[in-house]
């Protein structure tokens, strides 16, 4: 490892500078657009009632900082949170398909509410949509609030007793969608292999990690693993991906790398990879753990 691999900036500028045709793979938990945080509010939107915070999510602590969508109905500025997101994909998607090889996987988390959106972006700036792969996560933290105690503070007994057992929010969030698209290839896949390298997938890879050649698998994090970033992801899982469409010493891009999880997959794995984090503390959680 150098310090070549480690770049703290704005993702959008650097890849820009990425030589055309030279990254075998770009595998990224990018924001999902959901108020997580200040970094995952994606657009413009000034709605008060969103990025507020609730009793429950005080109680709940880290995991939901703020609220991700507005309380009292939809705005006209809340319904264009959707397509400003897509715009916000669209602002790298281009450059990442100039600096991908033929062939070469794009492998994205994008979050269950605004995936198509970014499905849309990668598909606009020319990639082919090859799947929606399916991660379960083994824990997930639920805040669905009880309908019946919002009618309960307000001293309406008779409508918290009609809609007892109904929620307000949605269902636990077990899984995941990985979107998973490339770069398309001139002749064959055979041919595109031969090449760059590129374009098919290891099937006896995926079985070794999960037990099957699904597209859902269940993978959680290893003890003592977690605790560095709100969307941390399980190094298994990242390697399992990497080896699923590189071989060793191909190059693993992250545009947004966060806690480091793709950086540390691809060096276990002997790939050469590129970490790009704009937070600089997060750069230096990066380093430690590589």
């Amino acid at each position: 490892m150098t310090t070549d691999n480690i770049l703290c900036g704005d993702s959008i500028n650097l890849t820009k500078e990425l030589k055309e045709n030279s990254v075998h793979m770009f595998l990224s938990d990018i924001p999902y657009g959901i108020g997580l945080d200040d970094w995952d509010v994606l657009h413009a939107n000034s709605n008060s009632a969103y990025g507020g915070k609730s009793p429950a999510q005080s109680k709940a602590g880290a995991v939901f900082k703020k609220r991700g969508k507005p309380i009292n109905g939809w705005s006209e500025a809340d319904k264009k949170i959707p397509y400003e997101y897509q715009e916000w994909c669209a602002t790298w998607a281009s450059d990442w398909y100039r600096a991908l090889k033929p062939g070469g996987s794009v492998m994205i988390f994008a979050g269950r509410r605004y995936a198509h959106r970014c499905i849309a972006a990668l598909e606009d700036a020319g990639f082919n949509f090859r799947d929606l792969l399916g991660w379960v996560r083994p824990k997930a933290v639920y805040r669905a609030q009880r309908l019946s105690i919002v009618y309960d503070r307000r001293g309406d007994e008779s409508s918290s007793a009609l809609w007892s057992g109904w929620r307000v929010g949605n269902l636990k969030p077990t899984f995941e969608p990985i979107i998973w698209a490339f770069k398309p290839y001139k002749v064959t896949i055979a041919d595109n292999v031969k090449e760059h390298g590129v374009g098919a997938y290891n099937q006896e890879k995926l079985i070794e990690y999960f037990g099957s050649s699904d597209n859902i698998f269940e993978c959680g994090m290893a003890s003592g693993e977690g605790g560095l970033h709100e969307a941390q992801k399980p190094i298994k899982l990242m390697e399992a991906l990497i080896e699923l469409v590189t071989i060793e010493n191909q190059l693993v891009v992250d545009p947004f790398a966060g806690s480091g999880t793709t950086a540390v997959a691809a060096n276990n794995l002997g790939r050469k990879f590129l970490a790009i984090e704009r937070n600089p503390d997060l750069i230096k959680t990066i380093q430690k753990r590589l």
